[in-house]
């Protein structure tokens, strides 16, 4: 697969997800306006992603200011750090990213490095993350066994990562381990990130899938066509209350009824641990018409209503673990987390 995300003659070159699986279309971001509409418009997408780009974004920011002025004021830093957190409210590792950045620019405000700081902190930020990746794939891929059948929902793959992948990325290195199994893949309405993006990965990696309706979980459940469920997260309450794409509660209350063993991917930049529980967690609400149109085509007459709501949240009673960089979270989900994550 080629590189998603890479630097290139003073631009961010990222690849248009929402091209795939038919082109892959790479475009380039350079202003702050570049950066805030590419992660509005779901060019990019993935938690972890979006933090990574934000954090390059909040660099570009930056450096067009001091190119333009020849100085940089507090209410400058504030406006660009505004601007790329209010560009999707959810996904807390946009946040944990954006306050590093915005940390490390009032440490050398005026330092005339600050544009190579700050873009040597984002690059920094992308490596992390992959490292993190890559180690806690490791650690999930140790809850695979042979002959598993795993569902995963939405896309938490190295397309949603700064590499390798969360939910996927566990997946990704059982195969590599040469452990048999097969997955089922929710299509994940409205945007078809689970059709389009999982699947894409999964055929590159070699894993055997198949994609079903995301009405089709309950029956594979009771027929006893699932072992395990997957998912990646969004941002993540203290006490392991979940948001991540919607669906996921669904599919961790037929999980709970079924018994079946349902784990949360993701790395320990997910978790805010200013929140108590997942009622604080802000939902992201899209516009409806993403539900009566694919792409730029309607599937439904345009002058009925519709809502959507990017994410739902998952409590903790349903989750059986996480799997992060630092190891596996068991219950009791909020003494362990605050030993492991507490920031």
């Amino acid at each position: 697969m080629s590189n998603h995300i890479f630097l290139q003659d003073e631009r961010l070159v990222v690849l248009d997800q929402r091209e795939l699986p038919f082109r892959e279309v790479l475009i380039s971001l350079k202003s702050l306006e570049d950066f805030v509409k590419a992660i509005k418009k779901m060019a990019v997408r993935g938690a972890p992603l979006i933090g990574i780009v934000s954090a390059y974004g909040f660099a570009f920011g930056i450096k067009e200011i001091t190119e333009r002025k020849g100085r940089l004021t507090a209410p400058d830093v504030e406006r660009i750090y505004m601007k790329l957190a209010k560009s999707r409210p959810t996904a807390f590792n946009l946040f944990w990213a954006l306050d590093r950045m915005r940390k490390e620019c009032e440490k050398h405000m005026e330092d005339k490095s600050l544009p190579e700081r700050l873009f040597s902190l984002a690059r920094s930020i992308h490596e992390e993350d992959i490292r993190n990746n890559m180690t806690l794939a490791e650690f999930g891929s140790n809850l695979i066994e042979d002959g598993d059948t795993i569902l995963t929902h939405c896309n938490a793959g190295e397309l949603a990562t700064g590499g390798y992948g969360t939910a996927l990325g566990v997946i990704r290195r059982a195969k590599e381990k040469n452990k048999e199994l097969k997955v089922f893949i929710t299509e994940t309405r409205p945007f078809f990130q689970g059709a389009r993006l999982s699947a894409y990965e999964l055929h590159k990696y070699g894993v055997d899938f198949e994609i079903v309706p995301d009405n089709h979980v309950g029956l594979l459940m009771e027929r006893g066509l699932i072992k395990k469920v997957i998912v990646g997260a969004d941002r993540v309450a203290r006490n392991g209350d979940t948001a991540n794409k919607i669906g996921t509660y669904m599919i961790a209350l037929c999980a709970n009824n079924h018994s079946i063993p349902f784990f949360v991917a993701c790395c320990s930049s997910t978790f805010d641990m200013s929140l108590k529980d997942g009622s604080s967690i802000e939902i992201e609400e899209r516009d409806g018409r993403e539900v009566i149109s694919m792409g730029k085509k309607w599937i439904t007459s345009k002058s009925y209503k519709a809502r959507y709501y990017a994410f739902d949240i998952t409590p903790s009673q349903l989750i059986s673990s996480f799997i992060t960089e630092k190891g596996i979270i068991e219950k009791p989900f909020e003494e362990n987390i605050e030993r492991l994550i507490g920031r």
